[in-house]
């Protein structure tokens, strides 16, 4: 048990102080605070107020524009559009919306906004459809008064008889970035651990570690150092994302913003409105699971990672024995959105049940809210499922490990299964 201690601890600090790991700290934060920043400032810079000017020779359309919040409307005649044209850059408008009949254009200096024209393109559709209306003698008042908004509300009704607002939205989004999450983890570290088997072998590093500790203990000492790093960058990212959102926050939204109650003061706001998205969703539960299926879907996989590093003497001959083994997850990957659609349904249950599409699936169907006894089933298998793959895994690196300058098949990885002792 010492020498895998001081093999986990040799793993975790060699790859800790590399300089990868330490720029991917600081960078993931950065960009994963960038997504979340990021379309606050391009709303903010997208309204900005517009001037856009109309021609029509015969006002049908131009006099039943409106005006909205961000862009205003003025009617020009033929000269002063004939003006603009000529010379667009001097003109004090954002652009110029040109209509003759039924044909509509916007002479613009630059590329305008999708929103804008699509602004534009609404209101057009909606007084032309007035107009037909009107003349197949239909009474639009009563239609306008026909139109209803209806907003349902939804709600969660616990054991306990507790009632909690729920938001399907949020469900989807949650179970979707933490499936994610699981399924780039598990390759990027597992990947990890096969580098590291192949580099050590091809140095002929192994020879002489092997001579102090068994090929097992290598093995797992190996796989758990590599999972301490993933747990490690996983949480700095966590911490560093929520301490450059909440300063991001404190430069972007005014303070007015903030404080704008006694009962607001101190408080922050994206905090504010995620407590209320996420009302009926067991956040803790989900986030303690997360952990758990990512460390042991991770050291399933790693160790199946690994066995195949001990089998090939370079990364070029890794393909045909990583892909066999990916496949579940990558379906796991795949079936991401059937399962959300059908979160309760026979497909969702036995891919969150399986060991091998359990760590993505199961993290998928948990925002929607999953029975404890299914959860605890899905965790046992996971756990069963990693001491079954490891004692596999061994067999395969204990013979392997040492082995150069040979083509490794299925026959013959079927034998070093076969092997006793």
């Amino acid at each position: 048990m010492n020498k895998i201690f001081l093999i986990i601890k040799r793993e975790y600090l060699v790859r800790v102080k590399k300089k990868s790991f330490i720029i991917m700290t600081i960078l993931a934060p950065i960009l994963m605070a960038g997504l979340i920043i990021a379309p606050v400032l391009i709303a903010n810079q997208d309204q900005q107020n517009r001037l856009i000017a109309i021609n029509e020779e015969t006002p049908r359309y131009s006099n039943k524009i409106n005006d909205t919040e961000f862009t205003h409307f003025t009617i020009i005649n033929q000269d002063e559009a004939d003006e603009i044209k000529n010379n667009i850059l001097e003109a004090p408008y954002y652009a110029l919306l040109d209509i003759k009949d039924t044909s509509f254009t916007i002479y613009s200096s630059q590329q305008i906004s999708l929103n804008l024209r699509r602004e534009i393109e609404n209101q057009l559709e909606i007084i032309i459809e007035r107009d037909k209306l009107k003349q197949a003698g239909i009474d639009i008042e009563i239609i306008e008064s026909s139109k209803t908004n209806i907003n349902i509300e939804t709600k969660i009704i616990d054991i306990e008889g507790k009632t909690t607002s729920s938001n399907t939205e949020v469900s989807i989004g949650i179970g979707f970035i933490t499936g994610i999450l699981i399924y780039m983890f598990i390759f990027m570290y597992g990947t990890m651990v096969m580098r590291g088997v192949i580099e050590e072998k091809t140095n002929r590093i192994v020879e002489i570690i092997i001579s102090s500790v068994k090929p097992f203990q290598l093995m797992m000492g190996k796989i758990i150092g590599v999972a301490l790093v993933g747990l490690t960058q996983f949480i700095l990212w966590i911490l560093l994302t929520i301490l450059i959102s909440f300063f991001a926050e404190l430069i972007l939204i005014d303070a007015s913003e903030i404080t704008t109650s006694t009962d607001n003061i101190n408080q922050s706001v994206i905090l504010n409105e995620f407590t209320k998205l996420t009302g009926g969703i067991d956040l803790i539960t989900i986030f303690i699971s997360f952990i758990f299926f990512f460390l042991f879907g991770y050291l399933l996989y790693s160790s199946l990672f690994a066995a195949v590093g001990s089998a090939v003497d370079a990364e070029a001959d890794t393909q045909q024995f990583v892909l066999p083994i990916t496949i579940p997850l990558i379906l796991a990957f795949i079936f991401i959105q059937p399962v959300m659609d059908n979160p309760d349904g026979t497909l969702a249950f036995w891919l969150s049940i399986i060991p091998l599409t359990s760590p993505v699936i199961m993290m998928v169907r948990l925002p929607f809210g999953v029975e404890s006894w299914e959860l605890l089933l899905s965790m046992i298998l996971l756990i069963i499922g990693f001491i079954l793959t490891t004692y596999l895994a061994a067999k395969i690196y204990r013979t392997g490990i040492l082995m150069y300058g040979k083509k490794i098949s299925y026959k013959e990885l079927w034998k070093w299964l076969s092997y006793k002792g």
